[in-house]
């Protein structure tokens, strides 16, 4: 697939160039720009995602967690008393990333609780299955669901850089 083909940007987004320039990065030079299939491609594939949030003394807390992007949303679990849980509690701001530093996508956006419906709950656990070859038993826990509401997502391609750094921004109403 290539970087540039398939879907430029969500339909509540727009696909940019970041302003970089003592990195070589205009916002005026759009060839080689990534598309949206990129980024979901690889957050598909990602086994793990680092979530970092907000302590209550400012501090930042960041943890791995798994997670899975279904329908174009990234969704994960968490214990209702953790960290992190507490900390979106209080301020829902976070950044998520993947492992890679050659395939970078970084998301900036807000963490909203979810009560997946039966529906949900069936896609979420069989994409949890295929994924990390567990039974989540989504049903039955006391875990916190989330889901991704992006404001800022930035990607790039580390073996190309600067050329497919791109950005897309998010219209505010979408975390609404």
């Amino acid at each position: 697939m290539s970087a540039t083909g398939g879907i430029l940007q969500p339909p509540n987004a727009r696909r940019c160039r970041p302003n970089m320039p003592s990195y070589g990065v205009l916002p005026a030079e759009t060839a080689g720009m990534l598309s949206w299939d990129w980024v979901e491609t690889r957050m598909k594939a990602a086994r793990n995602y680092w979530v970092c949030t907000v302590k209550a003394d400012g501090s930042p807390h960041t943890v791995p967690v798994w997670g899975v992007w279904l329908a174009g949303e990234f969704s994960f679990g968490s214990g209702p008393k953790s960290t992190k849980t507490l900390n979106i509690a209080r301020d829902a701001r976070v950044s998520i990333h993947l492992e890679s530093g050659d395939d970078v996508v970084i998301f900036e956006g807000e963490l909203r609780q979810t009560a997946p419906g039966p529906e949900r709950t069936r896609q979420l656990t069989a994409e949890y299955r295929r994924k990390y070859q567990l039974d989540p038993q989504l049903a039955d826990t006391d875990s916190v669901f989330f889901r991704l509401l992006p404001r800022k997502v930035m990607a790039w391609r580390e073996s190309d850089f600067p050329a497919t750094a791109t950005y897309w921004l998010f219209d505010e109403r979408a975390l609404n």
